[in-house]
């Protein structure tokens, strides 16, 4: 029996970490639908045209350990706006979910066009200021030097950027439980997108 978890949500919000978790507890499988934007973000960089680069990409690719720099997180961005692209990787998320056993996928689409008919949606999100407190955090513990300042920036030109995309523009579903996580410590955070996931889960058995 397949049931399909979506959770959409801005970066660093916590929707990844809560994905996982979520994905655990039930002994679903994951798929974080960000690291393919930012594998074809990653060979684009590398100077491969953007829509080759989706039709191209392989499972292996996306094991990358260069996929979470900043510089591949506006790359993936970029990518993302493509309509081309997007096509490129819908089948290839739509199987996943689709599989025996469970699937959760995180991204920022995956409610309202890969997986619309999902069983239970989430949109995981913060405010930008705690967002970016929590990405200058994770690059500092990498060595990184780019000051709060800068990650703020990032974070604020990302959301506009995925926000008004013409194709597939990250917004909440019409049906998705919204989850805030700006006051939430991350075992708050996975204790209530749990609890979400199982009441709807409940419901469709």
């Amino acid at each position: 029996m397949s049931f399909t978890v979506a959770i959409d949500g801005p970066a660093a919000a916590g929707k990844g970490t809560i994905s996982k978790a979520v994905a655990a507890h039930f002994g679903f499988a994951h798929l974080d639908t960000g690291l393919l934007y930012r594998a074809v973000g990653a060979k684009v960089l590398n100077g491969m045209e953007p829509l080759k680069a989706a039709q191209t990409l392989t499972a292996r690719e996306l094991e990358a350990n260069n996929l979470r720099t900043p510089e591949v997180a506006q790359a993936a961005s970029k990518v993302a706006v493509i309509k081309e692209v997007r096509a490129a990787l819908v089948t290839f998320q739509r199987s996943f979910a689709a599989r025996d056993g469970g699937a959760v996928l995180d991204g920022r689409d995956i409610g309202t066009v890969i997986c619309p008919d999902a069983d239970s949606k989430l949109f995981v999100t913060a405010s930008a200021p705690t967002r970016a407190k929590r990405r200058h955090a994770e690059l500092q513990a990498a060595g990184n030097k780019d000051s709060f300042e800068t990650v703020l920036a990032d974070v604020q030109a990302r959301d506009a950027r995925d926000a008004g995309r013409a194709e597939a523009p990250m917004v909440a579903a019409n049906d998705a439980v919204t989850l805030d996580t700006s006051d939430l410590s991350i075992e708050a955070a996975v204790a209530k997108a749990i609890e979400l996931v199982e009441r709807s889960r409940s419901s469709v058995l």
